[in-house]
């Protein structure tokens, strides 16, 4: 388990398409940044996918792209408890990472990026928990923007885009 991290911990995301730099929140997301740091640590995000995207139906060059362990067996590491927006206080800008649910309440190690402000994944009130963003690109938004740009059938990315390596940066 990743122990003191600092408030915020930088990976890079490598892809056959190029790298992606995330600046994650430690301060105010940490069970989310603590899982994800762990996932990338133990490698379980090497030789995986970014396999879905979801383009805005209004607007195409905007929406996310997801990717991650694809629920593998083999990868699973336990779930955790979903720091929701109205938690963390982050909200689903442009840039933000977040973590896709596995139940609604729980996240484990699937990951969305969204190209421009999806605020329909942020909590509401009522009840309604969104998804736990916990960080932001801060270089390779060319890349996510290629990702979801990709060939699909539906919302599955044919071919699924292949992730190298997911390591933190110093």
């Amino acid at each position: 388990m990743p122990a003191n991290l600092p408030d915020t911990v930088t990976l890079r995301i490598e892809t056959e398409l190029g790298a992606i730099v995330v600046a994650l929140d430690h301060k105010h997301a940490p069970i989310t940044t603590t899982n994800f740091v762990r996932y990338a640590d133990d490698h379980r995000f090497d030789g995986t996918t970014f396999y879905r995207t979801a383009r805005n139906k209004w607007a195409p060059r905007q929406g996310f792209v997801q990717g991650g362990i694809a629920h593998s067996a083999k990868r699973l590491l336990p779930p955790i408890r979903l720091e929701p927006t109205s938690e963390t206080g982050l909200r689903h800008a442009d840039g933000t990472i977040s973590m896709a649910h596995s139940t609604p309440d729980t996240a484990m190690g699937d990951f969305v990026l969204c190209v421009g402000a999806q605020p329909g994944l942020d909590a509401k009130p009522g009840g309604d928990k969104g998804y736990a963003a916990f960080g932001r690109v801060v270089a390779g938004m060319d890349v996510v923007r290629r990702i979801l740009a990709a060939p699909a059938a539906g919302e599955r990315l044919t071919p699924p885009v292949k992730i190298l390596r997911v390591a933190r940066t110093g």
